[in-house]
C-alpha cells in the first residue's frame, strides 16, 4: 500500500471511520503506571439502571418493506429485566491522546446507542468508561509508527468495573458479557483470567464476542471451557463472528476470521441460526452515524420517502450464514437487492480509502447492526432460560 494510500487510510480512522478495534494491541506501555478508575462514581459509566445516558436514546426504527411500503416501530425497555448486560463498546474515541481519557466523547456515546441500548428490552445495562486505546493511536500503527498506547491500562479498567459490578451491582443476577472488536478482545481476555473456571461463570447468561477472532477447539467447540452457542436457550456459552460480504471473502490478508494458535480455528456462530446454515438477519442499521462517528450514512433506504427515525430495517434484504473458506471462518453475508423495488439494493459498512474498498476489513463497521434483532432475541430466550433455572 502506496504512503498516499496510508495516509489517507490514516485521516479515515481519525475521523473515526475505521471499524477499528484492531485485532492487536499496541506494544508499548506508559512507564508511570495511571491510578486505576473509580468505578462507584456515577460518572464512570456510560450506562447504569435508572439513568437517562447513553442508553436511554431513541431506537425508533422505520421498517422499510420489499414493496417500499414503511411502517414505525417504537421501543421501550424493560427496567424489570430478569438478567444484566455489562458492554464493552469498539475504538471510537476522539481523544487525541494514546488512551483516551474518563470523559466521553460523542462518538462513544454514540456507539453505545447503536450497539448496546436496543439490549435494554432483556437486560438491565451496564457500559463503562474506560481509558481505551485510541483512533489517533490507531492511526499511528496503521502509518507503520509505535503509538506508545497502553493496551494494559484499557484491560485493566474494563476489570476493575467488571469487579465492581459483581461487588455493588450483581447480587447473584445473570449477565450477558457484549463486545465488539477492541471491546471483544478485552472481553476476551476477561473471561481467560476472571470468568472461566471461577464461581461467576455460573452467572454467565452468555458471552456476546463480536467482531473479533474468537480461538475455539473445533473438537470441543469452545473458547475455555465456553461453548459455543448451538441452540435457543443454552445458556453459558458464546456467540462469535466477524462479518464479510459472501462475495467478498476475506483476503489471504485479513486479519478477521482465523486466529494464530495452531489447531484452532476462529469461531462463527449466526445469531439467526445458532445450529447453522443459512437465514435472513434482523439488522437495524443507524439512519443517524457510522458506529457512532459524526458521518452519517449515504445510504438511501427507500426511493419513495426519506426516514427520519434513528434507525432503519429492512425485512428480508440480507440473510447471513456461517461459511469455512480458504482458512477463514466467517458470516458470509448476502444483500438481496432487487433494483426494481422502491428500497435499498445494499447496505453500508465497507471502510473505504479514497473510494476503495478495503476488502480484509469486511462489514467490521456493521458487524452488531447487521444481527442486532436476531442478538436481542436470542438473549431474550437465553434469559428466560436462565431464570427458568
Amino acid at each position: 500500500m502506496s504512503r498516499k494510500v496510508l495516509a489517507a487510510l490514516g485521516l479515515m480512522i481519525g475521523l473515526g471511520l475505521s471499524g477499528a478495534a484492531c485485532a492487536q494491541s499496541p506494544a508499548s506501555a506508559p512507564a508511570a503506571r495511571p491510578a486505576p478508575n473509580d468505578y462507584t462514581k456515577d460518572e464512570a459509566w456510560l450506562c447504569r439502571p435508572g439513568r437517562q445516558d447513553a442508553c436511554a436514546l431513541d431506537q425508533t426504527t422505520t421498517v422499510v418493506a420489499a414493496d417500499g411500503k414503511t411502517t414505525t416501530e417504537t421501543f421501550k425497555a424493560d427496567p424489570k429485566a430478569p438478567v444484566d448486560c455489562f458492554y464493552v463498546y469498539p475504538t471510537v474515541s476522539t481523544d487525541t491522546g494514546m488512551n483516551s481519557d474518563m470523559v466521553a466523547d460523542l462518538p462513544e456515546k454514540s456507539v453505545v446507542n447503536q450497539q448496546l441500548a436496543r439490549f435494554g428490552k432483556v437486560c438491565r445495562l451496564y457500559a463503562p468508561l474506560y481509558r481505551q486505546v485510541t483512533l489517533a493511536a490507531l492511526r499511528k500503527v496503521m502509518m507503520g509508527q509505535a503509538s506508545g498506547a497502553d493496551a494494559q491500562l484499557a484491560y485493566d479498567d474494563v476489570r476493575d468495573a467488571w469487579n465492581d459490578y459483581l461487588a455493588r451491582d450483581n447480587k447473584g443476577r445473570g449477565v450477558v458479557l457484549i463486545g465488539h472488536s477492541q471491546g471483544s478482545r478485552i472481553l476476551l481476555d476477561l473471561i481467560a483470567k476472571e470468568i472461566d473456571g471461577k464461581p461467576v461463570q455460573k452467572q454467565v447468561v452468555s458471552a456476546l464476542i463480536l467482531g473479533m477472532n474468537t480461538p475455539v477447539d473445533p473438537a470441543k467447540d469452545s473458547y475455555g471451557s465456553l461453548p459455543l452457542c448451538r441452540k435457543a436457550g443454552q445458556t453459558g456459552c458464546v456467540i462469535s463472528y466477524v462479518s464479510f460480504r459472501a462475495d467478498s471473502p476475506p483476503p489471504a490478508s485479513s486479519r478477521f476470521g482465523k486466529v494464530e494458535q495452531p489447531g484452532l480455528k476462529a469461531a462463527c456462530v449466526n445469531p439467526a441460526a445458532l445450529a447453522g446454515g443459512s437465514a435472513p438477519l434482523h439488522g437495524y442499521f443507524s439512519n443517524m452515524t457510522i458506529m457512532g462517528t459524526p458521518m452519517k450514512p449515504a445510504t438511501v433506504w427507500t426511493k419513495t420517502s426519506t426516514p427520519e427515525t434513528p434507525f432503519v430495517s429492512l425485512p428480508g434484504l440480507v440473510s447471513g450464514e456461517c461459511v469455512e473458506k480458504d482458512g477463514f471462518d466467517y458470516l458470509a453475508v448476502t444483500v438481496h437487492g432487487d433494483p426494481a423495488d422502491a428500497r435499498a439494493d445494499d447496505i453500508p459498512g465497507d471502510l473505504l480509502v479514497l473510494g476503495v474498498r478495503l476488502k480484509d476489513w469486511g462489514l467490521h463497521l456493521v458487524d452488531v447492526n447487521l444481527t442486532m434483532g436476531d442478538l436481542v432475541e436470542v438473549v431474550g430466550v437465553q434469559a428466560k432460560a436462565y431464570a427458568g433455572k
